[in-house]
């Protein structure tokens, strides 16, 4: 998956195409802690492939983790040196000024999200993709093809999921789940500004009432009354 990424990504930035009208299809994929995001975005992958090869249209592809080896090829920078950044965390400011000084291959955090966005917009551009996370709702809301859903749960489901998961306490994996949840929150406002409610999802769904087929059907008819497919 990674190479394919990589050999895609060259081609794309080859080609340096400008958005247009016909950017996308691209949907997003936001989630609460705890909800199955992935397996739903690579059953939402194959339904749409199917729906794709029917027509003769273009495979659909997911990204998540992918990005953090093309972010770094953009910044010519090692992936576990910008890997906190993907891990939703921040470098203190004395940190971010000795860090500055002392390695000259230094990229601010900012400069590291910024870069983020931007093989994002890249990708979505060209569309037939689904992104899971990253703040994908915000980036990619210029997209006129474009469909935006999130995954929520009761913090208390999903409590239980994150305890069996990572083997915690009930306290200490409700902790965890808020933990992950702000953050993800802070991210995503850093490309759609704080207080803002411009950038909004499409649709939620419970993922404690609603299994994974269901939301996947529920999603591969947006798409189609979307003009996605």
């Amino acid at each position: 998956m990674k190479n394919d990424l990589h050999k895609y990504m060259s081609e794309r930035y080859q080609r340096q195409n400008l958005v247009t009208k016909a950017a996308g299809p691209v949907i997003t994929i936001s989630r609460e802690y705890g909800c199955p995001a992935k397996s739903v975005a690579k059953k939402l992958t194959q339904a749409l492939t199917e729906i794709n090869k029917k027509k003769n249209k273009p495979e659909w592809r997911w990204i998540s983790k992918e990005l953090l080896h093309e972010v770094a090829k953009e910044l010519q920078m090692d992936p576990s040196n910008i890997k906190y950044v993907f891990d939703y965390q921040k470098k203190g400011l004395l940190d971010d000024i000795l860090s500055s000084h002392l390695n000259k291959y230094y990229k601010s955090d900012r400069r590291i999200r910024n870069t983020i966005a931007k093989v994002i917009r890249n990708i979505s551009y060209d569309g037939n993709v689904i992104i899971v996370g990253r703040g994908g709702v915000a980036i990619t809301k210029e997209v006129p093809k474009s469909l935006h859903i999130n995954l929520e749960a009761p913090l208390e489901w999903r409590t239980l999921r994150t305890s069996e998961k990572n083997c915690l306490s009930i306290e200490d994996a409700r902790i965890f789940a808020l933990d992950v949840d702000k953050k993800r929150k802070e991210f995503r406002e850093f490309f759609e500004g704080k207080n803002t409610d411009y950038t909004r999802f499409d649709v939620s769904f419970n993922c404690m009432t609603l299994s994974i087929p269901e939301i996947v059907d529920a999603i591969v008819d947006l798409a189609k009354s979307r003009d996605l497919l």
